[in-house]
């Protein structure tokens, strides 16, 4: 449970754009003061100073590449060295990576589990520590709709993602009677940068897709209510919902034709 948004301190990672930036905004709204963090600094610095200008908030930038290892411990130690005590942690950065098993960069895949998963965990464990000796503070992860199944040619990615949401779970049940607060988010697909950088440019313009800011905005409404988990959309939470009542090879070999390759003509 957090003291509260206003003169209080917030940490985005992965602010620099979509999801990331759109919690920046709604946050700043609140009257949080907030630590910017990602690895494009020219973007923070221009959302610093939209929301300085739009609310007031004091906004501190901290560039930092989450895919090394130990980066989280790192900038949770540069925030301690400015003298800045968390309330709320956003757990935004990630990336996803859609490919056929043959042309997988493996190397590019093991950096996803360091984002999504390694530095996730490096960070949550790390603040949690921290909010329970407070005896109040919250986390926010980002998980997706995918948190939920397995997905051909994105196998790799929505692992990641069921243990965001699993391991979210787990820890609300353990920290809620002790003052803070885990959610996980899931959002299906959003209108972001994100399928133009895992490989799939265009898919959210081509599929329904969300807007970020009530993507945002559905995420912070279950935090308050201090919920486990909460899934952006009607469409998407139905579809989390029927994806449990069908078998599990139902469901995967179902995915395949979401992000099958297409092969090029003769």
């Amino acid at each position: 449970m957090l003291k509260g948004y206003a003169d209080h301190w917030g940490l985005v990672t992965g602010a620099s754009s979509g999801i990331g930036a759109e919690f920046s905004r709604q946050l700043a709204a609140r009257g949080m003061h907030l630590v910017l963090v990602a690895r494009r600094e020219d973007r923070l610095r221009g959302l610093a100073g939209e929301l300085e200008a739009a609310h007031g908030t004091r906004c501190e930038i901290v560039p930092a590449d989450l895919s090394q290892p130990h980066a989280g411990r790192d900038l949770l130690a540069e925030v301690s060295r400015r003298g800045i005590a968390i309330e709320l942690l956003v757990n935004n950065a990630g990336f996803g990576l859609v490919s056929s098993v043959e042309q997988t960069d493996v190397g590019r895949a093991l950096e996803l589990i360091q984002v999504n998963v390694t530095g996730l965990t490096e960070l949550t464990l790390l603040m949690a520590q921290e909010m329970v000796e407070r005896g109040h503070g919250g986390i926010i992860n980002i998980g997706s709709v995918v948190s939920f199944q397995p997905v051909g040619y994105m196998g790799v990615y929505a692992a990641s993602k069921a243990y965001v949401l699993h391991f979210s779970e787990a820890l609300w049940a353990e920290l809620r009677s002790r003052g803070v607060t885990v959610t996980a988010l899931c959002p299906g697909t959003t209108r972001t940068e994100f399928f133009d950088r895992s490989g799939v440019p265009g898919w959210a313009e081509r599929n329904w897709s969300e807007d970020v800011k009530t993507v945002v905005s559905t995420g912070l409404k279950a935090f308050d209510a201090r919920r486990s988990y909460v899934v952006s959309g009607w469409t998407n939470y139905l579809l989390s919902l029927a994806v449990r009542l069908a078998t599990r090879a139902t469901v995967v070999n179902g995915s395949m034709s979401v992000f099958r390759p297409r092969v090029a003509p003769h």
